[in-house]
């Protein structure tokens, strides 16, 4: 799934954890590990990252240290597309929803211009994160079938216990369903029937995947949905969402129209972002 993975890496405390976060990942999708600094080289912080992958059994790892000069989302993303990155690892805020090594606008930057799939983590640790429980975006869009699809290997791959495909009911349809005069019972008829269309929507993408040994629940849900979907992984006590990026328009617009600021500033959990 991953053939390289890419960490953006800067000394600050939360280095150490970063770096055995991204060991683990390389280790179970069997990849190439590439670290990604910017700012000047310099032997003491040569050395220093040297002492690190050596304490924590990284020097065994098929690695490759690039240090960069110069803007840092620029850097990072030209790294990544040089390097043909699969996956790219980052740190964030939980409450902030901003990478810490590269604060104000960087981390939305590196969000929306990156050439593949970002990873943020809110909390890494040295003995690294479970992703016991993971929520799927599955809301209609064309790049769904391949968020389930690799939302399903990661899921997989990390042995998560739990999957939720999450869908929304379009809110138009719903508005249009009972707008006229009909009664309660058509009216709720006509509600569960939306409901199944977006379930059926799911169970087709499904039929096509392996599924190995996961446990998949679909779940539908309406209002505002960048709302939603931190609500239900909060209520869930989710390990990770997985959202697409369809590229074709700006992340904000395409994804969650005017909510993505909202989802970002109250990160709910570890985001991948799953791009073509």
């Amino acid at each position: 799934m991953y053939t390289k993975i890419a960490l953006a890496i800067a000394f600050s405390p939360r280095i150490e954890a970063l770096i055995t976060e991204v060991k683990r990942l390389v280790l179970l999708f069997d990849s190439e590990l590439v670290l990604i600094h910017v700012g000047i080289k310099t032997p003491e912080l040569e050395k220093k990252l040297d002492d690190l992958l050596q304490r924590h059994g990284c020097d065994r790892l098929r690695i490759k240290v690039l240090w960069k000069e110069g803007k840092p989302v620029k850097m990072i993303l030209k790294a990544c597309k040089e390097e043909n990155v699969d996956l790219l690892v980052a740190g964030a805020l939980k409450r902030e929803g901003l990478f810490k090594y590269y604060m104000g606008s960087v981390g939305r930057k590196i969000i929306r211009k990156a050439p593949c799939s970002v990873l943020t983590l809110i909390e890494p640790k040295v003995e690294t994160s479970e992703f016991s429980k993971v929520v799927i975006n599955g809301t209609q869009l064309e790049i769904t079938p391949v968020v389930i699809e690799q939302g399903l290997e990661f899921s997989k791959t990390v042995k998560a216990d739990q999957v939720s495909i999450l869908n929304e009911i379009k809110m138009y349809g719903l508005q249009m369903g009972t707008a006229s005069e009909d009664s309660e019972d058509e009216i709720a008829q006509t509600r569960r029937q939306l409901v199944q269309n977006e379930i059926d929507y799911v169970e087709q993408i499904l039929q096509k995947l392996d599924k190995g040994n996961l446990r998949i629940n679909i779940k539908v849900t309406g209002g505002k949905w960048a709302v939603e979907l931190a609500r239900f992984c909060e209520k869930t006590d989710a390990d990770l969402l997985v959202v697409g990026d369809e590229r074709k328009l700006n992340f904000f617009d395409r994804i969650f129209p005017h909510d993505l600021e909202e989802l970002l500033s109250t990160l709910p959990c570890n985001l991948l972002i799953v791009k073509k």
